[in-house]
């Protein structure tokens, strides 16, 4: 590089060179030489060719394999207020764009490398915004971030309440970061007393512990896949397995299923889907068992009768790498297979991964295979995937990690 830069520049390899230059935004330790000195673990680094071209500038951490998270390919990007704001107000204005207003209310605000954060994810519960940092990063800049995005929103008429920071996951040691939750300090703001709070998602009324619950106290990333399967289900006989908060469970009985079924192994779970029906009046079409899938549909398929004709499975992910890939499709295909057979012909079923590592292409051969010896044929109704304020960069095959279908069992 001929311009002068205000930081260190490390030097990538080949193999890093070709991945940045198709837009993956991270850079592994086995492809990079470091600066010297070293630079201070979350500090910015230029990443520049063996032959001196500037690629990018990002985060670096010597505690992670990721060793640089690239913020910008831009040589002209100053990493002030002014830049991570100008993300911020991309990043809403896209949901903006995507989601209907009465959308917007619950979604996602950033999913980290695809709102060019990488490492952040935001969820908005009404006025609380539920935060979780996986960078070093973007750990020291969250001061600047935090308030920002809190203007951002309030900016457009959109009130904030209270930031709750949900950072109690393992992974962030692998960044060299503490464990913990709790309010971020607002400035004016006092902290909330309680952290429940209430939502309307497909105009369904949730109480949503994010404190407590699973990732940040609710899944967004399935709200279009709910509306679909409500469309489904009028009439309907439904089991909803793995049910959690009873998401897809309650979308069915709003769509005027029959009757409606809701198991979770979670005992807190099933109680929180109960207080949930209750919430929407819809208690009288269902009921709720605290039960093991894997358990569960062995045993009606063993009683020989067939009391449901609609089946959603929505488990949490089997599978959070590559080494246990192979394993994570034998539980899917079980489950799968299960319910295949427990269908009646012209049953529907709600199928679904949330795995990355999961792939399209695993999972269409599990359905297959799974459909073989349940000796049915598949009739595909529709192929989905996350909802748009969880976008999916091309480049990044990493954002991409939910697939959903619907099917008729004949």
């Amino acid at each position: 590089m001929k311009t002068s830069r205000p930081y260190p520049a490390a030097i990538v390899s080949p193999k890093g060179e070709v991945s940045i230059r198709s837009g993956h935004p991270w850079v592994y330790h086995t492809e990079i030489t470091p600066p010297q000195p070293a630079p201070e673990n979350g500090s910015l680094v230029d990443l520049i060719s063996r032959q001196g071209r500037y690629l990018g500038t990002g985060f670096w951490n010597e505690h992670s394999k990721i060793r640089v998270r690239i913020l910008s390919q831009n040589a002209n990007d100053r990493f002030d207020e002014a830049f991570w704001e100008r993300r911020l107000r991309y990043a809403w204005q896209y949901r903006k764009t995507v989601l209907a207003p009465e959308d917007l209310t619950a979604c996602r605000l950033i999913f980290g490398e695809a709102d060019q954060l990488p490492g952040l994810t935001v969820d908005r519960f009404g006025d609380i915004l539920v935060a979780q940092t996986l960078s070093l990063g973007l750990e020291r800049v969250k001061g600047v971030l935090f308030p920002a995005l809190r203007r951002v929103l309030e900016e457009d008429g959109a009130a904030v309440r209270g930031i709750y920071e949900r950072n109690d996951v393992a992974i962030r040691r692998l960044e060299g970061l503490e464990e913990g939750k709790g309010f971020f300090p607002l400035e004016g703001l006092p902290e909330p007393e309680s952290t429940l709070t209430q939502i309307t998602e497909n105009g369904i009324r949730y109480q949503v512990d994010f404190e407590n619950g699973q990732k940040t106290g609710f899944f967004l990333d399935q709200k279009f896949n709910r509306r679909a399967v409500a469309l489904l289900a009028r009439g309907k006989r439904v089991l909803d397995c793995f049910t959690h908060t009873g998401s897809f469970a309650l979308n069915a009985a709003a769509g005027g299923a029959a009757q409606v079924c809701a198991v979770d192994v979670s005992e807190s779970a099933v109680e929180l889907a109960r207080q949930n029906a209750r919430l929407n009046g819809l208690e009288g079409r269902m009921e709720f068992l605290a039960a093991n899938v894997f358990d569960l549909l062995p045993r009606l398929e063993e009683a020989h009768s067939q009391p449901y004709d609609f089946i959603i499975l929505d488990p949490p992910a089997f599978t959070k790498s590559r080494k246990t890939v192979e394993s994570a499709a034998r539980g899917y295909k079980e489950i799968n297979l299960r319910a295949m057979k427990l269908l009646p012909r012209g049953g529907y079923l709600a199928t679904c991964s949330c795995s990355h590592f999961m792939t399209k292409e695993l999972f269409v051969k599990m359905l297959r295979a799974a459909a073989h010896d349940a000796g049915v044929t598949l009739k595909q109704i529709e192929e989905r995937q996350q909802a748009p304020d969880h976008p999916i960069l091309w480049n990044v095959p990493e954002t991409d990690y939910l697939k959903f279908y619907l099917f008729q069992v004949i």
